[in-house]
């Protein structure tokens, strides 16, 4: 059991390092597709890595997660394969970020690893195949109870005047096939998208989701997704408008424009330019972040805890710190499911 637990560190990690990033992406992708429908495969894949127990068991928002440990928005964009990652062992799945219209991205090449660093560098700009294309995938696939969670945006040439629309479209079109939304207004790769993050910009997007939220039979919790690179004082501002507008939670946090602490050769990092940086160079901020929500806010605010969970003791630590669920991403890409696996064997033991 153990070497086919270790498959992915020793045989498979090397053999998708070997393209570059955007490539293995898509190779990942097509070979869930490819294997999606074998008899067994699924079922091989839940009795390596899926682990049940009670004491992974959270109810956040009235909803029963089967463990706090899900998948972060931007590895299943066009909600292709969140059943694949339920049976990797994610308690949920973090769809998007998704936008009204379908958008190419920013220009290639625009992933990078930094594997020295346990790092990741993206300017994707939200690319993907639009609302309509994601909820078509949505309807169709057999969700067998997997827990999603929608990932709204803007479209890049929407401006920031005409931003609420496009969220708003993408709720109303999403509402019935997701179990929660949050609103991404924090990505960096997209033009002055976090300036949607002071609050009359974001309090105008929130105020028209909440209202037709309102109208609806049935509740759908919904959460703002802030920066690392918020100070304090901006932190106090975003959860003032959570509690102002009645939202159900904050996920913190997203990448950072930063590159402190880099082993990188600077010459390598000035060729790659601009990007989110995600891994292992945010744990220290995230957990720091995490921290203070859940000490400002008496461990009253549901929050999802997402950034540089490399380890075993880096979700350990998020938890401890006042999370209610974590999310993983870079960890996933270095790791592998193992990753995922060992994370619930840890709860398990420890709470």
């Amino acid at each position: 059991m153990h070497k086919i637990l270790g498959m992915y560190r020793y045989f498979v990690r090397p053999f998708l390092f070997l393209f570059n990033p955007e490539t293995a992406h898509n190779i990942i992708f097509f070979t869930f597709k490819v294997f999606r429908n074998i008899p067994g495969f699924q079922a091989i894949l839940r009795a390596l890595y899926q682990v049940k127990h009670k004491k992974l068991e959270r109810t956040v928002w009235g909803i029963n997660f089967p463990s706090p440990v899900g998948l972060a928005a931007g590895l299943d964009k066009k909600a292709a394969a969140y059943d694949i990652f339920q049976s990797l062992g994610f308690g949920f799945v973090e769809v998007g970020t998704v936008t009204p219209k379908p958008q190419p991205g920013n220009p290639k090449p625009r992933l990078f690893r930094l594997v020295g660093d346990q790092a990741i560098i993206n300017r994707m700009g939200f690319n993907n195949i639009g609302i309509d294309g994601v909820v078509d995938n949505l309807k169709v696939k057999n969700r067998k109870g997997v827990i999603i969670g929608g990932n709204i945006g803007k479209n890049t040439a929407t401006s920031n005047d005409d931003a609420a629309n496009d969220y708003l479209q993408c709720l109303t079109q999403m509402y019935d096939f997701v179990d929660y939304f949050v609103v991404n207004v924090s990505c960096p790769n997209i033009a002055n998208l976090s300036k949607l993050q002071s609050s009359d910009s974001l309090g105008e997007i929130v105020d028209r989701l909440v209202e037709f939220r309102k109208g609806q039979a049935t509740y759908r919790p919904i959460l703002l997704k802030i920066s690392p690179d918020l100070s304090f004082e901006q932190i106090d501002d975003a959860l003032n408008i959570i509690n102002q507008f009645s939202l159900d939670g904050i996920v913190a946090v997203n990448t950072t424009t930063g590159r402190d602490g880099l082993s990188e050769r600077q010459d390598k990092l000035d060729t790659i330019g601009n990007g989110g940086l995600s891994g292992k160079p945010l744990t220290a901020r995230s957990l720091e972040v995490v921290r203070y929500i859940s000490m400002k806010t008496n461990g009253q605010m549901p929050i999802v805890g997402v950034g540089g969970i490399m380890t075993v003791e880096d979700a350990l630590s998020l938890l401890r710190a006042g999370a209610y669920l974590i999310q993983v991403y870079s960890g996933f890409i270095y790791s592998g499911p193992k990753l995922v696996r060992d994370i619930h064997k840890a709860i398990i033991k420890e709470f």
